[in-house]
């Protein structure tokens, strides 16, 4: 049962597995109408959930996403651009066609996500938009470039356009440290995991009372940016 009722609407991008699940079972659990979008649908407990494929690389998908959510849903009020893809190679040895996706996940897909679902907020002069980034933004480390390019890119579309739909839309950057999903194992290429890293990893539910905290900040008040890490973690 949800906790309350409410009309909002929300699209978490990447809501089937890790952070994205998180979020969407507990705006569900706050009685949110959630429309996740994700390349495979996953097991959830809450209701007011709803699937729709979609693979944020692809525009057509991304509009016919659009066009789906509005038709059965409604326009989100929420907008949660959480799909992402990690990866590990040296600059000078890597595969560019590899970043090529990384980047068409990571960048192209919340552009275009944003491209499609923000006109009708900013028409309707509110909204919020929450981007799941990474510590790794504005950090360059070895093997890690590509990664940490396509954060910080994010970070700067975010700022982008909380200046741009002022005072419309209530843009919020969530960073993550590490956090206890699969997200090292679905890297592209690395073998990194949580417990190598020895600093300990955040519950994914942790950052989505993050979104849920920012998301429900009085009129008038905005928090743009929430960094969260492992008390252990050293970046």
């Amino acid at each position: 049962m949800s906790q309350q009722t409410t009309s909002k609407i929300a699209l978490v991008t990447g809501g089937s597995s890790g952070i994205g699940k998180a979020i969407a079972e507990k705006l569900s659990k706050e009685g949110v109408k959630v429309v996740v979008a994700d390349l495979q649908k996953g097991h959830f407990k809450e209701e007011n959930l709803h699937f729709h494929k979609c693979d944020v690389r692809n525009a057509q998908e991304i509009d016919e996403l659009y066009a789906w959510t509005t038709e059965h849903v409604g326009h989100p009020d929420y907008l949660i651009i959480n799909a992402g893809q990690g990866i590990k190679e040296k600059l000078s040895e890597g595969d560019p066609e590899k970043w090529k996706g990384v980047l068409e996940t990571n960048v192209m897909g919340p552009l275009r996500c944003i491209r499609a679902f923000t006109p009708h907020m900013i028409s309707q002069k509110g909204g919020n938009v929450v981007f799941i980034s990474s510590v790794s933004a504005s950090q360059p480390h070895p093997y890690g470039g590509i990664y940490a390019a396509s954060k910080s890119a994010l970070e700067v579309i975010a700022e982008t356009l909380r200046l741009e739909s002022l005072p419309h839309i209530n843009v919020t950057v969530v960073s993550p440290g590490i956090v206890d999903t699969a997200f090292f194992e679905h890297e592209i290429s690395g073998n990194a995991s949580v417990e190598e890293m020895g600093m300990g990893a955040i519950d994914p539910k942790e950052i989505a009372e993050d979104v849920w905290y920012a998301l429900n900040k009085k009129k008038g008040t905005s928090i743009n940016k929430i960094t969260t890490r492992p008390l252990l973690q050293n970046f």
